[in-house]
């Protein structure tokens, strides 16, 4: 293997782990340890070999100088699909846990979920958003005015509840039988959302 080619696997391993943030090429050298130069031209043979591919459904796209690995538009038809039936789409552990924090916690705004689960959660809420089980409520008083998130009638029906009044209370350290409690709400994530990848 050729330099450009492990540098090009390189690169589109990066892409890959960072999803929808991308990266700069600045940020790919560094992260490479390797010349902006050779990044870009490993970037751009990367680009080609996926664009003259017809067997490859992604490609890099280019918006502002940030790389990001995203589908092929002529592909738009088969994910809308996906999109519009949910049915074949399982929650992740980390969107479970994100819709477990915004049911207790709610009105809260990402950067809150983040800190508690302390890893970014931009992929899980719009996941969980897409589905219909979590929405924007409000914005906070705060700088920048972030969106606060809450959950939907939809998350109510999949758990049968009638109000959000009835999730069961979240355990304090001497009370076991709320713990048990809370415990049979997560098994009940879990067995809602079964096939957990």
């Amino acid at each position: 293997m050729t330099k450009t080619m492990m540098l090009q696997s390189r690169i589109e391993a990066l892409l890959f782990v960072v999803g929808d943030d991308g990266l700069t090429i600045k940020q790919l050298s560094q992260l490479l340890g390797e010349a902006e130069e050779l990044v870009v031209q490993a970037m751009q043979a990367l680009r080609a070999n996926y664009e003259e591919d017809l067997a490859r459904g992604i490609t890099v796209k280019e918006m502002a100088g940030v790389y990001q690995l995203i589908t092929k538009s002529e592909l738009a038809e088969s994910i809308q699909r996906l999109v519009e039936n949910p049915t074949v789409q399982s929650l992740s552990q980390a969107s479970l846990e994100v819709l477990a924090i915004v049911a207790y916690k709610q009105p809260i705004t990402r950067v809150a979920i983040e800190d508690l689960r302390g890893v970014k959660c931009e992929r899980p809420i719009q996941t969980l958003v897409s589905r219909g089980l979590i929405k924007e409520v409000g914005r906070s008083e705060g700088t920048g005015r972030a969106i606060l998130y809450g959950t939907t009638k939809e998350f109510l029906n999949y758990f049968g509840l009638n109000s959000i009044e009835e999730m069961p209370p979240l355990p304090e350290e001497d009370n076991v039988e709320t713990e048990q409690e809370t415990d049979l709400f997560m098994t009940k994530f879990q067995e809602t959302f079964s096939g957990v990848k």
